[in-house]
């Protein structure tokens, strides 16, 4: 099934909503509005108005990806996504495939921490999860090879044009991490701190995103705050 980056962007931030403000889940038209137009945690950050982000939610509907409900005790329509039925994906599956939908090509690294927010994800449960998600008939992701430089493979998903692996590396399956050893466990913790006294990669990206998890907070507090008073 090939999507529009529009609809992928909607999908993205349902799944993501849903299992990091359960409370304002399923999302009003505003507030899905807002969670598209994010400026963290999104990668590209886009400009849509509501004509959008409705037609993509019309075109999701069509599709057997998404619906529109109108929750008890509530005067408007709120918007929900059923991936989880429609794909057949478990909770694992769910939040590294809207990662990769929210914030395009990323390493198994960048996964684990920026899944922390939906569900707690060890590095080897991450690649299982990647193999998987490749694995399907048709394929979710698809392995991107490595940038120069880089330890990892970077991972996509494949759901639409956007997204169009054919200029990266080839692939290769993930294999799932080994069981750490008592030897590469000194080897980590010698290499805590570097050479230069720097903080390691995985403590500056586990900053950044709890930074990022703030600045989230922030806008979702803003955007509930300004509905509430009409603004």
């Amino acid at each position: 099934m090939e999507l529009t980056p529009e609809q992928v962007r909607v999908l993205g931030c349902l799944v993501e909503k849903e299992r990091t403000t359960p409370d304002l889940y399923p999302l009003s038209s505003n507030a899905l509005v807002a969670a598209c137009n994010q400026r963290s945690s999104r990668d590209p950050v886009v400009s849509y108005d509501d004509r959008v982000v409705d037609q993509a939610m019309l075109e999701l509907r069509q599709l057997g990806l998404a619906r529109t409900v109108r929750p008890t005790g509530t005067r408007g329509h709120k918007h929900r996504h059923v991936l989880h039925e429609a794909w057949h994906l478990d909770d694992e599956e769910l939040a590294v495939l809207a990662v990769l939908m929210l914030r395009g090509p990323q390493t198994p690294g960048e996964l684990r921490t920026r899944t922390e927010r939906y569900v707690e994800l060890d590095m080897a449960t991450v690649e299982t999860v990647l193999a998987r998600l490749a694995e399907r008939d048709p394929p979710l992701a698809v392995n991107l090879g490595r940038r120069p430089g880089q330890s990892q493979d970077r991972w996509t998903h494949v759901l639409s044009d956007a997204a169009d692996p054919s200029a990266a590396a080839p692939r290769r399956p993930a294999a799932p991490s080994a069981a750490a050893s008592p030897a590469s466990d000194h080897s980590r913790s010698t290499a805590a701190v570097g050479p230069t006294g720097s903080l390691p990669t995985s403590d500056l990206e586990a900053r950044v995103a709890n930074l990022e998890q703030t600045v989230t907070r922030l806008e979702e507090f803003l955007t509930q705050l300004r509905r509430e008073l009409g603004l």
